[in-house]
């Protein structure tokens, strides 16, 4: 596995990440917009546990959606047309990131 060095915002190539547990890719780095943005972009997110290392996962199969594919069922778009919910993409990734590191009061 690699180690991410702080000041490269590059990652090793996919095909590197390992089987068990499958998809762990990189370790370390640091949570930059860049970063992740990067990391996205190259199919890779980070998930770890709060005073742990950073660990940057690839799993395979990756679950990818393609909008001309996807079949939203009778009652999901109905719950859409209610406009309780709003779906966006490529608005605010900062805020967004920034709102998901964020405290949650119920947590």
């Amino acid at each position: 596995m690699t180690w991410l060095n702080r000041n490269s915002l590059d990652f090793p190539p996919l095909e590197k990440a390992l089987r068990e547990p499958n998809g762990l890719l990189a370790a370390g780095g640091d949570l930059s917009a860049d970063r992740l943005i990067n990391a996205y972009r190259h199919g890779c997110f980070p998930w770890f546990q709060e005073g742990q290392p950073i660990l940057w996962w690839s799993p395979d199969p990756r679950t990818v959606l393609f909008p001309e594919e996807l079949h939203v069922s009778r009652s999901l778009g109905k719950m859409l047309r209610q406009s309780r919910y709003r779906v966006t993409f490529d608005e605010d990734f900062a805020s967004v990131i920034k709102a998901c590191a964020a405290p949650r009061s119920y947590a």
